[in-house]
């Protein structure tokens, strides 16, 4: 079987980009291993020690792999972005997370290209959908499907940045794409636009400092959010898209065809997430990645939003949230006071 096979059975699953890279150690493992021992990964431990060696060979995954397929699937809707609505009486939801969890959706899909490859000939496999120790978007890169931005970002050029990515260890040998050269030029909108400045250069190299990042606090912190940085998450309550938002390569990003990422979710009222109950936000977000962030970081992010609006309006919900039993929501309602004051 031949890599534009493996490619074209990606493509006719339903995916909008494929490639292939070689199942072997990546240049990019070494700045992996510089980056995790500055411990700018914050809070989110499980991406340093014993994973984070796993990180540095695919085949510790599988021992068998040989080859990586890599696929890109738009996330992608004709809707405005961040950086240009102003209403501040509503909270902002990332671009991704505006429909349903992708995950289920890019396994599926991946499991139809094995069932289809299977067909064929025999083969072992192993599907990576985010969660897997795997420096997914060094080899989309080393497959062909775009450059590494600025923004950490993997960006193609005809379809942008806003895709989901996956990947499935092959133990077939096929032939690796050759990676596309980085075009991002003297361009630096994304670092200049980043409120919190996430974005930092390092050994010749912009890197994401996560312990700055908006996602980062809005999404993977536990309990209280930096005071500092707290001004620079604005209205956002799950995410943040802003470097991708101001990148010229989104200017005519694809739109997606999946009728599951249909946007759902966007910016809803910050009233009526404040006065969610934990029966109602899990019924509302329980097919959604925003469960992630749980009831309490959820409140205790809307409360920061709440803040940062300005809106005297929004008084008496803090002070039902300055009462929550949970003590980091009550901090942040009474920070949140004390700014629209």
């Amino acid at each position: 079987m031949t890599a534009a096979e493996v490619k074209q059975a990606a493509l006719d699953a339903g995916f909008d980009l494929a490639g292939i890279a070689a199942a072997l150690p990546c240049e990019d493992s070494t700045a992996y291993q510089d980056w995790a021992s500055r411990e700018w990964y914050g809070k989110m431990s499980y991406l340093a020690g014993r994973r984070a060696e796993v990180r540095m060979d695919p085949r510790r995954l599988l021992e068998s792999a040989r080859s990586i397929l890599c696929v890109g699937l738009v996330y992608n809707s004709p809707r405005p972005y961040s950086t240009t609505r102003t209403e501040t009486e509503l909270g902002w939801i990332s671009r991704y997370a505006w429909g349903e969890d992708y995950h289920d959706i890019l396994t599926d899909r991946l499991e139809n290209v094995a069932a289809r490859l299977r067909r064929r000939t025999p083969l072992e496999y192993k599907i990576c959908v985010d969660t897997a120790p795997l420096l997914e978007r060094s080899y989309a890169r080393l497959s062909g499907l775009g450059w590494i931005g600025r923004n950490t970002c993997l960006i193609h050029e005809k379809l942008g940045s806003w895709m989901f990515l996956g990947e499935m260890l092959l133990s077939l040998e096929l032939d690796a794409a050759t990676p596309p050269p980085d075009r991002c030029g003297t361009c630096r909108r994304c670092i200049d636009a980043c409120p919190t400045e996430a974005l930092v250069l390092h050994d010749g190299r912009w890197q994401l400092d996560a312990r700055r990042c908006i996602s980062y606090f809005t999404i993977e912190l536990r309990g209280a959010i930096p005071v500092e940085h707290r001004p620079g998450i604005g209205r956002h309550v799950f995410g943040c898209d802003i470097c991708q938002d101001v990148c010229p390569w989104n200017r005519r990003a694809a739109f997606t065809r999946e009728q599951a990422f249909q946007p759902a979710l966007e910016s809803p009222p910050l009233q009526h997430l404040a006065e969610l109950t934990e029966a109602e936000f899990r019924e509302m977000f329980r097919h959604s990645p925003i469960a992630r962030t749980r009831y309490s970081g959820f409140l205790r992010n809307v409360a920061v939003a709440m803040g940062n609006s300005g809106q005297k309006r929004f008084r008496e919900a803090l002070q039902s949230l300055a009462a929550n039993e949970d003590a980091t929501v009550a901090e942040h309602a009474r920070w949140a006071l004390a700014r629209i004051e």
